[in-house]
C-alpha cells in the first residue's frame, strides 16, 4: 500500500487526515486531539509522504466524509480505496462493512457468519481494529453481541464510536461501564 500524499480536513468531530496514491485512498485518520497530533499520526503510519492539495476524486471523498459526519446520509460507496497489502480476509470484512448504510449497524458475528462462521467474530474484530480507512470503511457501525458498542481503536475509543453512531442516528444498546 503506497500512499504518496495526504491532506488534512476539518469535520464535525475534529481535524482528520486522508492519504492517497495513484489507485485510490490508502488511509483515513480520525482526529487525535489536535491538528498537529493528527498530522503526526498520518506521517507515522504512512512513512515518507507529502502534504498536498487533494485531486478532484480525493476532494469528493473528503466532501462525503464531512457530509456524513454532519449527519447527512452519505454511504461513501463511490470512494475508491487502494487496499493493496491488506490481508484478503481483512478486505472481505471491509467489503461487507461498506454495505452497512449510515444509521444502521451489524454485529461482528453477522459479518463473521457471512465470511464462514460465527467463530470468526474475533478475527472480524481484529480486522476492523486495523482498518486503515475508518468512516469510508464504517467500522464504527459494527457492534458487539447484543448490539453493545464493543471496542473502537480510534482516539477516544468507544466514546468516539458512540458519537459517530449518534450523528448517523443509529440505535445502540449502551449502558456505561467502568471500562468505557
Amino acid at each position: 500500500m503506497t500512499a504518496n500524499h495526504f491532506a488534512m480536513f476539518d469535520t464535525a468531530i475534529g481535524m482528520c487526515g486522508i492519504a492517497w496514491g495513484a489507485r485510490g485512498i490508502n488511509a483515513v485518520q480520525l482526529p487525535m486531539g489536535s491538528e498537529d497530533k493528527t498530522r503526526a499520526r498520518v506521517r507515522q503510519r504512512q512513512g515518507q509522504i507529502t502534504e498536498a492539495s487533494p485531486p478532484a476524486e480525493v476532494q469528493r471523498a473528503i466532501d462525503g466524509i464531512v457530509e456524513l459526519l454532519e449527519g447527512k446520509p452519505n454511504d461513501l460507496a463511490d470512494v475508491a480505496l487502494d487496499l493493496e497489502g491488506v490481508p484478503e480476509f481483512h478486505r472481505g470484512v471491509y467489503q461487507i462493512a461498506r454495505t452497512i448504510p449510515p444509521g444502521k449497524t451489524m454485529t461482528y458475528g453477522d459479518i463473521a457468519k457471512r465470511l464462514g462462521g460465527v467463530e470468526l467474530s474475533r478475527d472480524v474484530g481484529q480486522a476492523l481494529g486495523r482498518n486503515p480507512c475508518p468512516v469510508v470503511v464504517p467500522c464504527h457501525r459494527v457492534l458487539a453481541a447484543g448490539d453493545k458498542p464493543g471496542g473502537f481503536s480510534a482516539n477516544g475509543g468507544v466514546v468516539t464510536k458512540l458519537k459517530m453512531l449518534a450523528i448517523e442516528g443509529a440505535a445502540v444498546n449502551h449502558t456505561p461501564s467502568l471500562f468505557d
